[in-house]
């Protein structure tokens, strides 16, 4: 079994929440690394994800950050509101 992580910036636009992290986080650019591992036992290579985390800042500040794992649909869901919100 092979494990790999991707990583990729997401950026909200407006203060957002994500299911499982109890606090509203403020707009800005929040790396995501997915974990995926190989499905063993087929003729071509595929993946599937096992942990989903995102870097958010610490609750204490000071320029301290906390990686926490969320569910990928969880993070869909708060990327669709943020974009749904239209400010005159």
């Amino acid at each position: 079994m092979t494990i790999r992580s991707r990583r990729e910036t997401v950026t909200f636009k407006h203060p957002f929440r994500i299911r499982g992290i109890e606090r509203v986080l403020p707009p800005g650019a929040y790396e995501v690394v997915t974990d995926e591992e190989t499905i063993e036992g087929l003729t071509f290579s595929t993946y599937r994800r096992i942990a989903t985390m995102i870097t958010v800042p610490a609750e204490t500040g000071c320029g301290t950050t906390e990686m926490l794992s969320i569910g990928s649909i969880d993070l869909a869901n708060a990327q669709a509101a943020d974009a749904s919100i239209v400010h005159d």
